[in-house]
């Protein structure tokens, strides 16, 4: 489909603005319709922007339904230009992604992606720098045993900057049965299933964590509920709550304020709860579409939507969470002609050169110490597709193995034995980011935005 830029900047001069405006920077065709974008939050890596696929094929197979394809991407945003444009760098067939996050501590010192998929999987990729480019290789996945079955959602334990890494480090996936579960992080990076529960009549379309207090889970589903429950009690059910009219799709604990919960359901609403009280939610805020994700910005009390039909928007919370009126602020609402809204992430770029530290501490990386073989087994792999998950990890040890073996990484070895660096490796310095990027439905468009705030 090719894309009008002309036409894009059209639509987007007309968006409805209350506090603020989004000015388009660039719009990327995917050619599969696009349904995720997740921003790296680990220092240096502020630049690294993933987008994954949801495609059904067209003509199904004679003895098989129409099969789910897709494709993960990898852009990045280049150092002495924080307001794009974005570079593709890398991208890897797969099974439909409808969900990825990036872990908030780095694995076995490198940033790591956790990846929900089409066929029941939860996938752990971790990124990999040869000759200032990058890519996504396959370290770890589990999968679910029955068959038919999308991993429609997933969360990590680490949202929260500065959550103490001597926690275990966990995910919470949900699934299109309904069911839920918890996985731990083991040792080599490998996903061990914790737990497993059925936490909802029809599909359950997110799991997240409570950030403060991460023994706590919550979830929502297409029955209109939206649950917590306890996990060290086996999935012990704390609250549920029929508050939303329609399937709650989205739910993100507010990494900056204890107590604070956002939520959004195909009903057009988002609600925000203080958690010590569910009975009522602090402010109903309607939305004008389906609000299938929720971000909070990472600095400040702005939450990203992406509403489907509607569009995204971005609410100032601070008034609904400390003030006295339990209000909500738009600062931007914005429409696109013949698209679905689905992906919403905030970027955590400086507006300054930002220079990228060694993930490891003490160490320094150097991309020409990496031999040709190395290089010749990147390469390869980097065309793995999801069926040769398995295999493709089992490879990236060996790389790993191989760099550890020559000595090119100093210290890698060191923080394998650790598996979670320290929290600091998540971005602490003092930032504005006002940098977004979105992605749609039927249009396959990723779009990447600069929000200006309108404040003087």
């Amino acid at each position: 489909m090719a894309i009008s830029y002309a036409a894009l900047l059209s639509a987007a001069s007309s968006c409805s603005v209350a506090a603020g405006r989004a000015q388009l920077l660039q719009a990327v065709d995917t050619e599969f319709t696009a349904d995720s974008v997740e921003w790296c939050p680990l220092q240096g890596y502020g630049r690294l922007l993933a987008c994954g696929t949801y495609q059904l094929q067209d003509e199904p197979a004679a003895d098989r339904p129409r099969e789910r394809i897709g494709r993960l991407y990898l852009y990045q945003v280049q150092e002495d230009r924080p307001d794009g444009p974005l570079q593709e760098v890398y991208r890897r067939d797969s099974k439909a992604v409808l969900d990825m996050k990036w872990c908030h501590r780095p694995l076995a010192g490198r940033p790591t992606l956790g990846l929900a998929d089409a066929s029941g999987s939860v996938q752990l990729l971790c990124v990999m720098e040869f000759e200032s480019s990058y890519t996504l290789q396959p370290v770890s996945h589990w999968a679910e045993e029955e068959q038919m079955t999308l991993a429609t959602s997933l969360d990590w334990s680490s949202g929260k900057r500065g959550s103490p890494s001597s926690q275990p480090l966990r995910i919470v996936s949900s699934n299109s049965k309904g069911r839920l579960h918890l996985l731990q992080v083991g040792p080599g990076c490998q996903l061990v299933e914790e737990a497993s529960w059925q936490g909802h009549h029809f599909e359950a379309w997110v799991a997240a964590f409570n950030y403060w207090q991460t023994d706590v889970v919550y979830s929502g589903g297409d029955d209109a509920l939206l649950k917590a429950w306890d996990i060290r009690m086996k999935g012990a059910i704390v609250f549920s709550s029929r508050r939303h009219s329609a399937g709650v799709c989205s739910i993100q604990s507010s990494p900056h304020r204890e107590h604070i919960l956002a939520t959004g359901s195909y009903d057009e609403h988002v609600l925000l709860w203080d958690t010590r009280n569910m009975q009522q939610p602090l402010v109903d805020v309607p939305m004008q579409g389906g609000v299938w994700r929720l971000k909070w910005h990472p600095s400040h009390h702005l939450l990203l939507a992406a509403c489907m039909h509607g569009g995204f928007q971005i609410l100032d919370c601070q008034g609904a969470i400390g003030g006295e009126e339990k209000q909500v602020l738009p600062c931007v609402s914005h429409k696109l002609p013949n698209s679905l809204v689905y992906g919403a992430d905030w970027s955590r770029l400086h507006a300054h050169h930002q220079l990228r530290p060694s993930m490891v501490t003490g160490t320094s990386v150097s991309n020409t110490e990496v031999t040709p073989l190395v290089l010749n087994k990147m390469e390869r792999m980097s065309v793995t597709s999801h069926t040769d998950a398995t295999e493709a990890a089992s490879h990236t040890k060996e790389l790993l193995q191989t760099v550890q073996d020559r000595k090119s990484w100093g210290g890698l070895q060191e923080a394998e034995s650790r598996l979670c660096d320290s929290d600091h490796s998540m971005d602490t310095e003092p930032f504005d980011s006002n940098l977004l990027a979105t992605c749609s439905f039927y249009d396959h468009v990723l779009h990447f935005w600069k929000y200006d705030s309108g404040e003087a």
